[in-house]
């Protein structure tokens, strides 16, 4: 039963991926909201873990304040559905329409409306290609939402926290452990287009060792270009004091992106399925990107709210 499910969960890959793991094994989404006044970013991440300490769980990240929060539920709570993206654990309810929350100092419901889903295809259900199909990878990464229309409060303390008309992303990663290095950006607030760009590089192992893997992507409001290991395109990293440059090109498009840090939260992650690791995630960067289309066309613009983590031994993946 549990390996007809893994099998149809390949083909939806916004689903849960884990049915019958129980031991090395997390999976985690990750759902970033951002005011329409840009004056409160926020990111939740509902997940399961499961290694000598097996527990469901949900992060907390306050990007504004660079806080960040950890809750902890009997692996017993979560409750994911086999036919479509919908996660419960305990009070707490995700999927790709909605977001209900009843933490100790969080509650509240967000609509979204006006998905950009990803669209995988037989061969290529989701956005790691053909390696949506290798079964010992290490950490495999999926989309969800590309951008989206936020409706609906939070109340947090005594608060009440609008978020009607802001932008949310939806993302998720599963597997063992994330890799030793990694570089991750995202942004779908930017000044003048209404855009999405994420771009990750990574160290991955392999059969043969190790390779560096990279995917990039932009949502235009209608097309999603893709750049990334398995089309052939090329990328190129370099780090700068206050930041990273990260260049992605193939043979009809080009895509920079300049990611500025700011604070950031300190968040647990996974190593062999416990989440004992840490890894500092920004989600109040700022981007400033160029990005010249197959047509000739040209989207130049500056993006705040990003999110952004350098993790790791980064030498690894610079190119420059």
């Amino acid at each position: 039963m549990h390996l007809l499910k893994r099998l149809r969960a390949i083909w939806r890959p916004a689903t849960f991926q884990g049915w019958g793991k129980n031991r090395s094994y997390f999976e985690g989404w990750y759902f970033k909201m951002v005011s329409s006044d840009r004056t409160q970013a926020w990111a939740f991440i509902p997940g399961i873990s499961h290694g000598s300490d097996s527990h469901a769980f949900i992060q907390v990240i306050d990007g504004i304040n660079a806080r960040s929060q950890y809750h902890i539920f009997h692996i017993d709570q979560f409750k994911p559905s086999a036919e479509t993206f919908s996660i419960a654990i305990g009070d707490n309810i995700f999927s790709d329409h909605a977001i209900t929350l009843n933490l100790p100092d969080i509650s509240g419901h967000i609509d979204f409306s006006h998905v950009a889903k990803w669209k995988g295809s037989f061969l290529r259900p989701g956005i790691m290609g053909w390696y949506s199909f290798v079964p010992f990878m290490q950490c495999n990464h999926g989309l969800v939402s590309l951008d989206h229309n936020l409706n609906g409060t939070l109340k947090m303390q005594d608060k009440e926290l609008s978020f009607s008309g802001g932008k949310g992303y939806i993302e998720k990663d599963w597997g063992s452990s994330f890799p030793k290095s990694w570089i991750w950006t995202q942004c779908n607030n930017y000044q003048e287009n209404q855009i999405s760009v994420m771009a990750s590089v990574a160290h991955i192992p392999w059969i043969t060792g190790s390779f560096i893997g990279f995917l990039a992507l932009v949502w235009d409001g209608t097309n999603i270009k893709l750049f990334t290991t398995y089309t052939g395109a090329t990328m190129q990293a370099a780090m700068r004091p206050d930041g990273v440059n990260l260049t992605f090109f193939d043979g009809e498009s080009h895509l920079e992106i300049m990611a500025t840090q700011a604070p950031g939260a300190d968040l647990v992650s996974p190593i062999q399925g416990n989440m004992t690791g840490k890894v500092n995630e920004s989600i109040g960067a700022k981007h400033h990107i160029i990005y010249r289309r197959a047509s000739g066309t040209i989207i130049e613009d500056t993006g705040v709210c990003a999110g952004l983590e350098i993790a790791g031994n980064t030498d690894i993946l610079l190119t420059a």
